[in-house]
């Protein structure tokens, strides 16, 4: 198959891309740089409208958007939540416009959305069928999710990803909890109570994969209120509180993982982002299990073992 991947140059986008190549998928990348240094790059300005750059388009099987800046990058001031904002909406938009000029459309349209969309909901369980919380993040996360439905159509299906936090030691969360715990200064952050949903790095790159080339996983019509549009939470199977998560990743680790960081130490330091931090939601990969898929690392301590201590089998 042929495959579009916007927002390709991150942590996520380079791992899906290589997973992709490898299993003999043609993959092309939009990417910022004015000129690209391979023939498989495509350079673009998404400003919410096609432009040449549509091209790339010309038959693709699927396309998978994870165009977006990172949430927890920098301090959420004003400009910065706006910026995080036109960096999701503005790109999507762009996609799904540049798929209305595509002769043929593709099969599928991908979209990389976030967990974030659930809101704060201590122990509940969360599934796909959650509505949407009301906080800043869940608000960013529904109107990007209302740009990239717009690809539906009698030709193409969309399936909307919600990633939780995707463990690998070389980016995301994890790379930056491992110096403290390394130096024997992790813990819990605030009461420790919130849940963390996660995922491992091979979990996450296998399910988007299985999406795209699975006929089944996301059938046409499968949900009825929103024609071939449908929701994916791609966590692992077994949330765990943030106080376990920093008992396990100690463990594994043989550090000490009782230094608690203080709610009010963390919302000095990151202002409004502190909060997604210090709530969290018990998120349930309902619609990927009841489908099929199988998760490699379902359990946490396995997951994290496999990523910082590879030689040790248990």
């Amino acid at each position: 198959m042929t495959i579009l991947l916007a927002g390709g140059s991150g942590f996520l986008g380079r791992a899906l891309a290589e997973r992709l190549t490898g299993t003999g998928h043609s993959v092309r990348t939009l990417t910022r740089r004015s000129q690209p240094a391979s023939p498989t790059l495509v350079a673009w300005q998404p400003d919410g409208t096609s432009g040449p750059w549509a091209a790339a388009l010309t038959d693709a099987d699927i396309v998978i958007n994870l165009a977006g800046e990172g949430i927890s990058d920098r301090r959420w001031t004003p400009a910065r939540k706006q910026a995080l904002r036109t960096s999701r909406l503005l790109p999507t938009r762009s996609l799904v416009r540049a798929l209305d000029g595509a002769p043929p459309r593709p099969r599928l349209f991908i979209n990389i959305s976030a967990i974030g969309i659930y809101g704060a909901h201590g122990d509940e369980p969360v599934t796909e069928q959650t509505p949407p919380g009301d906080d800043f993040l869940a608000a960013l996360c529904v109107a990007w999710e209302r740009e990239a439905s717009a690809a539906a159509s009698a030709h193409t299906r969309v399936a909307l990803v919600r990633t939780g936090i995707v463990l690998h030691p070389e980016g995301g969360a994890l790379a930056s909890m491992l110096l403290p715990f390394r130096m024997g200064v992790g813990g819990p952050m605030g009461t420790g109570r919130q849940f963390m949903s996660w995922i491992h790095l091979d979990d996450w790159v296998a399910l988007v994969e299985w999406l795209a080339t699975s006929a089944t996983a996301v059938p046409p019509s499968a949900e009825p209120d929103r024609e071939n549009v449908t929701a994916w939470n791609a966590t692992a199977p077994h949330a765990v509180t943030n106080a376990e998560f920093a008992r396990v990743l100690g463990r594994v680790l043989r550090r000490p993982a009782i230094m608690p960081i203080p709610g009010l130490a963390l919302r000095l330091l990151l202002g409004e982002f502190a909060t997604f931090l210090l709530t969290g939601a018990r998120v349930i990969p309902e619609r990927a299990s009841r489908a099929g898929f199988r998760f490699r690392y379902p359990e946490l301590e396995p997951a994290l073992t496999s990523l910082l201590r590879p030689g040790l089998k248990m």
